[in-house]
């Protein structure tokens, strides 16, 4: 890709598609079978690579998961999350979210998470199908293609950034080939388990998982529409260009 070409678009439709892509990029918990070519993997990760990165360290490695090796780990945790004498003692190689939980960001968990419930039929206190349900992750809901997302574990806070504008590229070039992604940190508790199954060195921490695929849109739990808050409830404008008035 040659960075300093002119943009295929005129500036409006440029903006337009770029607009598009972020705006329907969201988490699709139902794939359709159809395979995902390796030459679209390999665009969509060449594209990503361009992300920002500080010093231009790009930290982020990728391990890519179709077919009989998809398969297999997913087997493997799986039988581990059934059961809860093992999986309840596995610990996250980093802390993703607050150990103690305040608000809004409660209610926001408690909103989506209800709400993709509600769709599933999943009554409050139906330990068995919610657990059935989060286990799908493990099975990166039918998608023909899982990703796991590493760094370095001798880089600090600021690289999990990077790898973050990493992540959203990805999901962001996937929609721009009509593919749909899932960001999964569901992964994390397993990280010992999927680094001795992939090989990967001691020395990389795993930052997540994530689905890739084609969504099968005639599944309920695609229709969930999270809410956003609006510019105003999370921007404050600093204006310093005012005229001062004598």
């Amino acid at each position: 890709m040659n960075r300093r070409m002119a943009p295929p678009l005129g500036a409006q439709a440029l903006q337009g598609a770029v607009d598009w892509a972020i705006a329907t990029r969201r988490s699709i918990r139902a794939y359709l079978p159809r395979p995902v070519p390796q030459e679209e993997i390999e665009a969509i990760l060449s594209t990503a690579r361009y992300s920002a990165s500080g010093m231009n360290m790009q930290p982020w490695h990728v391990h890519v998961l179709t077919g009989a090796a998809k398969a297999g780990l997913s087997a493997a945790i799986a039988a581990l999350d059934d059961d809860p004498g093992r999986s309840g003692e596995l610990l996250e190689p980093y802390d993703y979210y607050p150990r103690e939980w305040l608000s809004p960001y409660l209610e926001r968990r408690r909103k989506v998470g209800w709400d993709l419930y509600g769709l599933l039929g999943i009554a409050k206190g139906d330990k068995q199908r919610m657990h059935m349900q989060h286990g799908r992750n493990y099975r990166f809901f039918d998608a023909p293609v899982g990703l796991f997302f590493t760094i370095d574990r001798a880089l600090q806070e600021g690289s999990l950034l990077d790898c973050g504008m990493f992540l959203q590229s990805v999901m962001i070039a996937a929609r721009g080939r009509n593919l749909h992604t899932c960001p999964q940190a569901a992964f994390l508790k397993f990280h010992r388990q999927i680094a001795e199954f992939l090989g990967i060195p001691a020395g990389q921490m795993l930052v997540c998982g994530m689905s890739l695929g084609y969504a099968d849109e005639s599944s309920i739990e695609n229709s969930l529409a999270t809410e956003r808050e609006p510019v105003c409830a999370f921007t404050t404008f600093h204006d310093t260009t005012k005229e001062t008035r004598t």
